[in-house]
This record gives structure tokens, C-alpha cells and sequence, in this order.
């Protein structure tokens, strides 16, 4: 199936008053679990490179973009490519001729000002090319190589007033905001506050993004969809998880084997469980 776009599947699911999942590509075996969790769940999914993951394949996007790419359009399911925590301008500017048709844009850690500066940048450059842009506002924390940081300390959530404003002046298509969720957390114990998250809905035009879902319970992203007006939910840590813990029992279970298929194989498949429970989810239809 061709690549659809970011955008297109966001406002599809706004429209039904359902969430879409967007799971982060790492490596090949990522985005093939993507993909068999979607066709599982009978789903529309997002798949997203980091600029993180960007690194860690020696700074060339070209060659995880065109993988995942490849893996989307011969999945039976309708599947997004987008660039994700992208604050290199360089790495911005790669999205388009390498095939992804949104980029998260992260000024978040520059002052308000400079950060409206930066993506008003951004948004002007992706629009001119038909790339839909998101960006963050507030302080999702947890990201590799900050210092730890408390989702519910003061000023770090995100202000529904200075959110409207934020969204006027940069002309963004979505907003990742900060509610009480954290990344790269490895337990589901995280508390969102609702209230807050209807006021944004609220005072926001556009789709709200939670980052760092992998650390929040079913009920609670149940509920940020259906009831408080969260769409576009983010999910790492939660993938990662559990390739590594069935790698771990496959290794554990079978200490002289040598052959990667034989442990990467049940580790896509335990992503794939779980990518196919989030989709369930979101989408309104898991038991």
C-alpha cells in the first residue's frame, strides 16, 4: 500500500474522536513489527525515526528511511513515515527528499521566544513542500542524556494560554504537550492530568500528541482519547522493553546458540503483541 500521510491519518482519526499510535523505528525488525501489529489490529500506524536512532545509524537517514519505507508500502495496513525530535536545521532539511511526509521540529529546550522563532522557521520550510510539522511545547522529560525531571513540578506543564499564542505565531499542524507523562520510562505508572489536557484541547486548534506513552496505563490513555482530546500517541520505550525481555529469555533458555534469527525473531514478535494492543487501544476497539 503507498505511504499515507502523517496528517491524513491524524485528522482521520480526530474525526471519529479515536487516537492514532505512532511507534518509533529503531531498526529493520522495528518497522516490519509496526507493520504486523497494524495488519493485526486492522489499523492505520505511524512509523517514526528519531534523530537519536538517525545517530546511532551514523548520522545517515537515508538508508533507515528508505527500510522503513519499503516495509510500509508492502504492509496491507496504511502506514505514516515521520521524522521525530529532529532539532538538527540539517537533518529538517533531509525530510522531504528522503520520503517522510511530517517531522517533529524540537525547540523545546530553547527559551519561548527562541523556540517560536525556530519553528515558525520550520513550519514556513515544511509547508512550502507539503510537509506537516509538529512541534513541543513544555517539558516532557526523560529524553537520553537530560537530567531527570519531574512531570509534575511546577512550570513544567504545559499553559493553555501560551499554547494558543504558541500555535498562532508558528503556524504548526500538531502540538506535543506536556500533560504528566515522561520518555523512556519502563513502568506504566504514570498519572495524566486530564483536566488539563481538555483545557488544551480547548484553547489548541490543532491535534494534541502525548509523548511518552509507553509509561502511561491503558485507563489513562483511554481516557486521554476518548474523553480528554489527546490523537497522536507516542510509543518507545514500551517496544524496546520487549525485544530485549524476550531476547533475554531466548538467550537465557538457549546459551550456545549463535544464530540472531533465532532470538531477533521472538523479539519482533513480542513488539508486535504489543504494538497490535496499543493500535487496540487508541483506535477504540481493544477488549
Amino acid at each position: 500500500m503507498p505511504l499515507v500521510s502523517t496528517g491524513e491519518l491524524v485528522s482521520a482519526a480526530q474525526a471519529r474522536g479515536h487516537g492514532i499510535a505512532a511507534f518509533n523505528v529503531i531498526t529493520l525488525e522495528h518497522a516490519e513489527a509496526i507493520a504486523a501489529g497494524a495488519e493485526r489490529a486492522g489499523a492505520p500506524a505511524i512509523l517514526q525515526i528519531s534523530e537519536n536512532a538517525v545517530k546511532f545509524h551514523g548520522g545517515r537517514l537515508a538508508p533507515i528511511a528508505a527500510a522503513a519505507a519499503a516495509v510500509a508500502r508492502t504492509s496491507a495496513a496504511p502506514l505514516a513515515l515521520h521524522l521525530d525530535h529532529v532539532e538538527s536545521v540539517e537533518l529538517l532539511h533531509q525530510a522531504h527528499e528522503t520520503g517522510f511526509g511530517s517531522v517533529m521540529f524540537d525547540a523545546s529546550k530553547l527559551s519561548y521566544e527562541e523556540n517560536v522563532r525556530a519553528t515558525a522557521a520550520a513550519v514556513a520550510w515544511g509547508h512550502e513542500r507539503g510537509v506537516w510539522i509538529e512541534a513541543e511545547l513544555g517539558k516532557v522529560g526523560g529524553k537520553e542524556g537530560e537530567a531527570p525531571l519531574d512531570a509534575h513540578a511546577p512550570g513544567v506543564r504545559t499553559d493553555p494560554d501560551e499554547a494558543a499564542a504558541y500555535v498562532r505565531a508558528t503556524g504548526v499542524d500538531a502540538l506535543a504537550v506536556a500533560v504528566g507523562s515522561s520518555h523512556a520510562m519502563t513502568e506504566r505508572t504514570a498519572a495524566l492530568d486530564h483536566e488539563l489536557i481538555g483545557r488544551l484541547r480547548d484553547a489548541v486548534p490543532v491535534p494534541l500528541v502525548l509523548h511518552g506513552s509507553s509509561g502511561v496505563p491503558d485507563e489513562e490513555i483511554r481516557r486521554a482519547v476518548t474523553a480528554s482530546g489527546m490523537v497522536k500517541i507516542n510509543v518507545g520505550t514500551a517496544l524496546n522493553t520487549a525485544f530485549t525481555g524476550a531476547v533475554r529469555a531466548h538467550l537465557a533458555e538457549h546459551t550456545t546458540g549463535v544464530d540472531p534469527r533465532k532470538y531477533i525473531a521472538p523479539g519482533r514478535e513480542a513488539m508486535t503483541d504489543v504494538i497490535s494492543h496499543f493500535l487496540g487501544l487508541v483506535s477504540g476497539t481493544a477488549r
